[in-house]
């Protein structure tokens, strides 16, 4: 079976380093179009973008926007959001190859985070749990979609923060997710700069204040700051 086209779609903020890496994984399989969308990065990631992606694009810094406007660009029969801090083997790439070979659907990758503390082993396991329990997966898991499906779910929603969990809630209600085994390395230093208890409950009352409603913005705003993360 002739495996589907695909596009990953990278937003960016201030991700130089994260970002270089990333590419050089990506470019293990010449097939995948790679869109990187640059949010106002003050350091290389825009060079580094129309260096090394098939397309490179600027646009405000909103997470969920910036995913929106890498889909639209893309040309790919299958999109795969990756988040800058990812890495990515050869087994993921294999993996997202056969996914590729069947129906159209949607889905996930396990995480494993780079940092060595116990409590980061934790962290792993609850992500899993979560999104098999829920359905809902979020950006570090490398959510992967068919276009038809996400054209089916009105895109990646243009919010800044929540878009994962908002775009998994639509994609839910179309079909059911088809999580892949294969691990995503992705970087632990939100974790390690905050601390691991003190993120993973912060994460939690954010998830619930949406649930409930609140503003994707003005919950932005509280967790982050003025300034878009990373």
């Amino acid at each position: 079976m002739t495996t589907a086209s695909a596009s990953v779609v990278v937003p960016v903020l201030d991700d130089a380093d994260g970002l270089a890496a990333l590419l050089r994984d990506l470019r293990q399989e010449p097939g995948l179009e790679i869109v990187v969308v640059d949010g106002g990065s003050r350091d290389d990631s825009l060079a580094l973008a129309r260096a090394g992606a098939d397309i490179a694009l600027a646009a405000a810094p909103s997470r969920g926007g910036q995913l929106r406007r890498g889909a639209e660009a893309a040309s790919g029969e299958w999109l795969w959001l990756l988040h800058a801090d990812s890495r990515i083997s050869q087994a993921v790439l294999d993996a997202f190859a056969v996914v590729r070979q069947g129906d159209p659907g949607w889905g996930w990758f396990r995480v494993r985070l780079d940092g060595s503390e116990p409590l980061l082993r934790v962290v792993e396991w609850t992500m899993r749990w979560r999104a098999a329990w829920t359905g809902i997966a979020t950006g570090d898991q490398g959510i992967f979609v068919h276009r038809r499906l996400l054209d089916a779910a009105g895109g990646v929603p243009a919010q800044p923060l929540m878009e994962d969990v908002e775009l998994s809630r639509r994609l839910g209600r179309l079909a059911r997710p088809r999580p892949v085994s294969e691990i995503i390395v992705t970087s632990a230093r939100r974790w390690q700069r905050d601390g691991v208890l003190r993120t993973v409950c912060a994460m939690w009352r954010l998830r619930l204040r949406y649930f409930a409603g609140a503003d994707p913005e003005a919950l932005r705003r509280r967790y982050y700051g003025p300034k878009c993360p990373k």
